[in-house]
């Protein structure tokens, strides 16, 4: 290389550099729009807006939660992955963004692995393996010794084809090497309450809302998919003791990330202000309230969790055969 290449290039470099602090030392200068693919009120929009609340304060500008449900999430994802990477487009996302193109392949609209940049994961719902309370499966072995009675002598429900709970099901038969019978609902209420009247064996459930069930005995608790005993339901063993080891990281995450090339400077504000925001006692007791479990690591973990999620569900829809519910 000679000398006038070598001078363009470092020139080029340092002007990248100038480039990235300067954003870095204006941005943000307008409001921040996070999308949610959920309609309000749910787990993924309620952390959405209490972690916006917080960060509007540390980056000195509103963080304006905007909810584009629909298509399963996919509105919301394509107009980010759609938006200029200059950090005033965000996504609060969930596993749906590694799942939909596993499920649809182009027709998903955007690829998880190359249309984003992984600001931080939030937290983790931890999913919960549940029966009615007068259910004979009193665990998870009990579930699996009967399901290998014969195929599908087991059934779980779920919020629908692949869903959190519906691929957890599946992980757990494909693991175990069972057959079950999967029962889809339109939604997490409808499938709780075929479970507790005994039409269904089990299911996989967002741990918000079974505290009141278990008091009432409707239901009773075979695991729970966390790394720890969860503090609600001290008695109820981990999938981990149970013999699954690293289930927990198939618990649903939320976590922020803006479009692809969004540049360094400005991705790492943003994390700076939601690791602020995880810190703060009033913020993870309203999040702890939601059955969340914390997580806020860094960009580089994210990008690594997001790959080992997608080759996750990769492996089982392939393996259990899973198709899309388009209805």
């Amino acid at each position: 290389m000679n000398q006038t290449k070598l001078s363009r290039v470092l020139a080029a470099s340092l002007l990248a550099l100038c480039g990235w602090t300067h954003a870095a030392d204006v941005y943000p200068s307008k409001p921040i729009r996070l999308l949610v693919g959920f309609s309000a009120g749910g787990p993924t929009d309620v952390i959405a807006r209490v972690l916006a609340k917080d960060m509007s304060v540390t980056l000195g500008q509103s963080v304006v939660v905007e909810n584009k449900a629909g298509a399963s999430s996919m509105i919301a994802t394509r107009e980010v992955r759609n938006s200029p990477g200059d950090g005033y487009t965000l996504l609060f996302s969930s596993l749906g963004m590694n799942v939909n193109p596993i499920l649809l392949g182009e027709q998903a609209g955007y690829n998880p692995k190359t249309d984003f940049t992984p600001i931080s994961n939030a937290a983790t719902l931890p999913l919960v393996a549940v029966a009615a309370n007068e259910s004979a499966l009193k665990s998870i072995p009990d579930l699996l010794k009967q399901a290998r009675t014969k195929p599908e002598a087991v059934s779980f429900a779920s919020s629908g084809s692949g869903g959190s709970g519906h691929l957890a099901g599946e992980l757990l038969g494909t693991t175990a090497k069972v057959k079950m019978l999967h029962v889809p609902y339109k939604g997490n209420g409808p499938a709780l309450l075929e479970v507790m009247a005994g039409r269904v064996d089990f299911m996989f459930y967002p741990v918000i809302g079974l505290a009141d069930h278990l008091a009432t005995k409707r239901i009773q608790i075979l695991a729970v998919g966390s790394a720890k005993r969860l503090a609600q339901f001290p008695d109820a063993p981990t999938m981990g003791e149970v013999g699954f080891a690293g289930f927990e990281e198939t618990a649903p995450w939320v976590g922020l990330l803006g479009p692809a090339k969004t540049p360094p400077a400005v991705v790492a504000r943003l994390h700076d202000a939601m690791s602020k925001a995880l810190a703060k006692p009033d913020v993870r007791a309203q999040l702890e309230k939601l059955g969340a479990v914390i997580v806020g690591d860094t960009p580089a973990e994210f990008t690594a969790f997001l790959k080992r999620d997608y080759e996750r569900w990769d492996s089982v829809i392939k393996a259990a055969a899973v198709k899309a519910d388009l209805n």
